[in-house]
């Protein structure tokens, strides 16, 4: 089972990165959940540069994504919206396919980034992503909970993740073995 995990964040100490990076650690036996970080990487989306084949970061990230069995994206919220720099990687995805029911958790670091969180799932189900809402968690990280490591020693913040993460798993669709 892999997870492609997406912070919507570039910057270095960003509180969904950590959020990402614990939920990577606490992954349950069989679940490996790997670190995107290659959103800076992507230039604007252009739709005179989506041809075959498309711009190299373009042609990675759609090659994670279309390889990952399930997503889980944390973002923070800017100005009530989803960041710049994660709506253009998801732009670079609506004619491609590669989110096409495919199973996606959103997990949210602040209880107050609900209009991003309403606004990435919508654009997300509009691309024919699966939320999963079960897996979709708000956690509340605090300035206590500075960094992966303290995040994921919080008995509270782990078990949520854990849970999410097994949820998330539980959806995907065995592969067919003749």
């Amino acid at each position: 089972m892999n997870i492609l995990a997406i912070s919507g964040s570039l910057r270095s100490s960003s509180s969904n990165s950590a959020l990402i990076r614990a939920a990577a650690a606490l992954a349950p036996r069989g679940v490996n959940v790997k670190i995107y970080s290659g959103l800076g990487e992507l230039p604007f989306f252009n739709p005179d540069l989506d041809v075959e084949p498309g711009p190299v970061a373009v042609e990675t990230f759609r090659y994670e994504v279309l390889s990952a069995d399930a997503l889980l994206i944390s973002a923070p919220e800017y100005a009530h919206g989803v960041p710049g720099v994660l709506k253009n990687a998801l732009d670079w995805l609506v004619g491609s396919g590669e989110l096409m029911d495919k199973p996606v958790a959103v997990i949210n670091a602040s209880p107050r980034a609900t209009h991003a969180f309403a606004s990435l799932t919508e654009t997300l189900s509009v691309m024919s992503g699966r939320i999963v809402p079960e897996a979709s968690i708000t956690v509340a990280v605090s300035g206590r909970l500075k960094d992966e490591h303290a995040i994921g020693a919080d008995p509270a913040v782990a078990a949520a993740l854990r849970d999410a993460l097994t949820t998330l798993a539980a959806v995907v669709p065995l592969p067919f073995t003749s």
